[in-house]
């Protein structure tokens, strides 16, 4: 067994898997899929520094012979492409994603809350809906955007702080066709509109919604805005038209959760809020995998 105390030190040549890999990097990011799906991890590097806040990794990674070392502040920026590493970043295997014709099966087996996203671009923006979506138990995640449909950025994953790890993610390249699907098989689908004349409080709470934000300048396409069986907005001041959509989401998820007593249950029931949903859901999504 290797020892941990032994890791690759900085500039030291060492062989490690490049192909059909992504990366992860920032400290939470890191140690959430460490903690959710270990087994995908391909290679690790890390800031000395680091080292006292990472033994578990560490023994891990050596019992397991993952290839793992040090890293100089360079080579961490180059191979995330970004200074906000925090000094760990991981090689893993590909995402696991949710096949979207399969999202009507998942979501009743798994009553709660959904989001998708219709063509929000922004990594900083992404990353802050999924960490206000997985705090207050939401359970899909979906991303609709144009083909070739670019998946979850590096850089939102780090600004979600291992949020992403607690969320079954899926993709669409025709966010309306999956979203009309949903509202046949009985899901609530809530579009977002700054112009819209409803808000939350005035709707009924449903076991099933999927909450549906838009592009950030253009807001939620024609074709996806016709899929919603109803449009809300966030009334305030009037001193501005509208919120950042990242706010938006949050606002809107505190009173989903407030009118969700389900929601608010499940996660009392749990050591960790929102832990055991979490899991299953990871378990669901396996063996739909598996099956194909």
């Amino acid at each position: 067994m290797m020892d941990p105390k032994k890791v690759t030190k900085p500039g030291t040549k060492s062989r490690f898997p490049t192909d059909g890999t992504e990366v992860s990097y920032g400290l939470r990011s890191g140690l959430a899929v460490f903690e959710r799906r270990r087994q995908d991890i391909r290679r690790i590097g890390f800031d000395a520094s680091l080292r006292p806040e990472l033994p578990e990794l560490l023994r891990w990674a050596a019992s397991q012979g993952v290839p793992c070392r040090e890293e100089t502040e360079k080579e961490l920026t180059h191979r995330s492409e970004s200074n906000q590493h925090e000094g760990l970043v991981l090689d893993v295997a590909p995402r696991r994603w949710l096949p979207a014709k399969e999202l009507a099966s998942f979501v009743a087996a798994n009553p709660g809350l959904c989001v998708a996203l219709d063509r929000v671009r922004n990594p900083q923006n992404i990353g802050a809906i999924i960490r206000s979506a997985a705090f207050f138990g939401a359970k899909v995640l979906i991303l609709g955007a144009p083909a070739p449909h670019p998946g979850l950025p590096a850089f939102a994953l780090r600004v979600a702080e291992g949020s992403a790890e607690h969320l079954v993610v899926s993709r669409t390249t025709d966010l309306a066709d999956t979203l009309g699907r949903l509202k046949s098989s009985g899901v609530n689908v809530i579009g977002t509109d700054a112009h819209a004349k409803l808000d939350l409080q005035s709707m009924p709470s449903q076991a099933s919604n999927v909450l549906v934000l838009g592009h950030e300048r253009e807001g939620l396409s024609p074709r996806v805005k016709a899929q919603c069986n109803s449009l809300v907005a966030i009334h305030g001041s009037g001193a501005l038209e509208s919120l950042n959509v990242a706010v938006a989401a949050g606002v809107l998820f505190a009173e989903l959760w407030r009118r969700s007593p389900a929601l608010r249950a499940e996660a009392a029931a749990t050591p960790s809020a929102g832990a055991a949903p979490r899991a299953s859901s990871s378990a669901s999504l396996q063996a739909s995998q598996h099956r194909r």
